[in-house]
């Protein structure tokens, strides 16, 4: 595998991401409903987070998209916080630091959006991915904020930006 790349989505990348983070979601048993599976944004990635205060950031390597991640304000809610959403990377590009590398450049595009906090929605048994947040500088809180519609995603976290 050549050397991966984090670089902006665009727009040609939306049936490649779509089909990866599907895969992803299937691959570790995630429940269609409730979750970023049933997204309707899942099918135009680009022109989701073609917006204000909005990005989204794909893993290149040998021409593949092999994971992705981006922020947004967080939906249904009024102060200034901004969710990290649908980041996902496929077995091919986990334990090579791509994700401590994402979350970075996410939270970099947080910050110079202006968000005071950064939140996220994830699944119990997503037990690597709670670690690598936790390094990050997320902290469990006791319920959701806002409305993203995922209510079969049970873990919340958030971290100050």
């Amino acid at each position: 595998m050549s050397k991966p790349i984090i670089r902006p989505i665009e727009k040609a990348d939306n049936e490649q991401v779509a089909a990866m983070i599907r895969k992803i979601l299937i691959d570790i048993g995630v429940p269609k409903v409730g979750t970023a599976y049933e997204d309707v944004a899942l099918d135009q990635m680009f022109e989701t987070y073609d917006r204000p205060k909005a990005a989204y950031f794909v893993v290149v390597a040998d021409g593949n998209i092999i994971g992705a991640a981006g922020v947004a304000q967080l939906d249904n809610y009024e102060g200034n916080v901004c969710e990290l959403q649908k980041m996902y990377f496929l077995e091919e590009a986990r334990g090579k630091g791509l994700g401590s590398e994402m979350m970075k450049i996410c939270l970099d595009a947080a910050r110079r959006f202006g968000y005071d906090q950064c939140y996220l929605e994830t699944m119990p048994y997503m037990k690597a991915a709670q670690k690598l947040y936790q390094r990050t500088g997320f902290h469990y809180i006791d319920g959701p904020m806002g409305d993203t519609g995922h209510f079969s995603c049970p873990v919340h976290m958030l971290i100050d930006l």
